[in-house]
């Protein structure tokens, strides 16, 4: 687990960068329908639905297209289409397991592109509950330190149910159960702070180790299925060393 804190850096950086693309646009969105179909269209009363707008918007999705996404979900404008979640379940090159997490209103078709993304990049599917076993479900806040102490977001955090917070450098990542996380968000909210995202999250129970060939066909598969407009999240128990590390940035 020795490179996990600089690896989860790593996925956040790339999360940024990967913001900027259309493809994102489209997934933020969606969230937001979802969220406001789900808990409601007034982001005061649904902090799932808040949390999807603030991303979108930190991500720079245009306003206009957040606020008729909300109008969808919600019901105060015709349209929207009927997003299903379905997961899918594979392993990767080097044995590595692969959750996939696909938003959708055409099941075959989300099928058909996770199932090409695999097999194009030594991937292979597995059948339902052989790989999802390997995760467990979980909230994740993250947000810069902002001169903060790790003591100073435990005693704001602990009692809404925080279970561990990692150190990422310039951030800190808290992680709780997934039935926890509006308890913990809401907790920073009340002492005013700031917090950049919070999103239920899947986490490994046991990683494999890679070496610096076997990380970047994992990462080649990992893009090659998020390239796909219905795949929302996925999720590898892909363990990346610092010399790893140090090597596929050099």
């Amino acid at each position: 687990m020795s490179g996990h804190s600089k690896w989860a850096t790593t996925k956040h950086k790339k999360a940024v960068i990967d913001a900027k693309r259309g493809k994102m646009f489209a997934k933020l969105i969606k969230n937001i329908e979802v969220a406001a179909r789900t808990g409601g269209g007034d982001p005061a009363g649904n902090p799932t639905l808040f949390d999807a707008i603030q991303k979108a918007k930190k991500s720079s999705v245009p306003n206009d297209n957040i606020e008729r996404a909300r109008k969808r979900g919600g019901g105060e404008e015709a349209g929207g289409a009927d997003w299903q979640t379905i997961m899918y379940e594979g392993y990767g090159p080097n044995g590595v397991a692969v959750l996939i997490e696909c938003l959708t209103d055409n099941r075959n078709r989300a099928a058909g592109e996770v199932r090409t993304a695999m097999t194009r990049n030594g991937g292979n599917m597995a059948d339902p509950g052989s790989v999802s076993y390997l995760f467990t479900r979980k909230g994740v806040v993250m947000l810069e330190k902002n001169g903060r102490s790790e003591d100073d977001l435990l005693e704001v955090v602990l009692e809404a149910g925080a279970e561990e917070i990692n150190d990422l450098g310039e951030s800190f990542e808290i992680v709780c159960e997934a039935g926890d996380l509006i308890p913990v968000r809401t907790a920073l909210v009340e002492a005013g702070i700031e917090y950049e995202s919070a999103d239920p999250d899947f986490r490994a129970s046991v990683e494999v180790p890679v070496d610096a060939d076997g990380a970047r066909k994992v990462f080649k598969l990992v893009d090659a299925l998020e390239d796909s407009d219905d795949v929302q999240n996925v999720y590898t128990n892909i363990d990346v060393s610092d010399e790893v590390l140090a090597e596929l940035d050099a």
